[in-house]
């Protein structure tokens, strides 16, 4: 019976604690080339939805919907490929932080959350300068990759993306905790939530971020209005709902069997 049993939640949680654990223990030069790599990764997303919508017929019903099929792309090369994404932090660091609270482990958290931070909009922004005028993708691709991204971002205003940050902050951090629950099926876990985010019109920071530096290099947007009124908000949804809603209800189930 206990082979065929899924694991309690009192398990569950303390593997993630243990991987936070391990993450805070890195290197912050590890942390931060893994952030970075992640940051260039996830413009897959970015270039998978393009692509989709630039080869669906224009006047195609639901060509928007297929080409967001895309979306979940960068997330499982980030994700299982072990890179540092930002929005993962937000429940593997906090739960050592909220299980044993010291002063040492909110520095150790803060530290790896501005690292990770970094780098990821490190690489998102060299990615979308190298797609825009490195010549790697072709132009009719890049025309594609800015329309999306002008659809998801342009005309929102930031307290519209701060909410819509919200139930994203929450889906990445349900992918930490299913993938320490399941036993397999990691590829499905990651792509059914994350086409949730896309799906829902939700807003998350470092995807966000790819396109918002996109939107930059194209002229669409000045610096003030991708990091003030784009990344900032999707910044502060992504992290209550990732933290202030998911991590600390994960904690507060099992708090008093730990």
């Amino acid at each position: 019976m206990e082979d065929r049993s899924a694991p309690r939640a009192t398990i569950v949680h303390e593997v993630v604690r243990k991987q936070g654990e391990e993450e805070l223990a890195r290197p912050a030069g590890s942390l931060l080339w893994s952030s970075v790599a992640a940051g260039i990764a996830i413009t897959a997303s970015v270039i998978a939805e393009g692509a989709l919508y630039h080869k669906l017929p224009a006047g195609m019903g639901g060509r928007t919907l297929v080409a967001q099929l895309g979306y979940p792309l960068g997330f499982l090369i980030v994700i299982l490929g072990r890179m540092q994404l930002f929005t993962e932090q937000t429940i593997v660091t906090v739960l050592p932080l909220v299980t044993r609270p010291s002063g040492r482990a909110l520095a150790g958290t803060a530290r790896l959350w501005g690292l990770v931070l970094l780098g990821n909009l490190v690489g998102t922004g060299a990615a979308a300068a190298i797609e825009t005028w490195g010549g790697v993708v072709g132009p009719d691709l890049l025309a594609a990759m800015q329309a999306v991204s002008r659809e998801a971002l342009l005309h929102k205003a930031p307290t519209d993306l701060l909410l819509r940050g919200i139930p994203a902050g929450f889906l990445i951090a349900t992918v930490a905790w299913l993938r320490a629950a399941a036993s397999g099926g990691e590829i499905w876990i990651v792509f059914l939530l994350t086409f949730a985010i896309v799906l829902g019109d939700f807003t998350h920071v470092v995807a966000g971020a790819a396109e918002a530096f996109l939107l930059l290099c194209a002229g669409e947007a000045g610096p003030g209005q991708v990091f003030g009124g784009m990344i900032l908000p999707a910044l502060v949804g992504n992290v209550i709902g990732g933290t202030g809603l998911f991590a600390l209800l994960a904690h507060a189930q099992v708090r008093q069997e730990l």
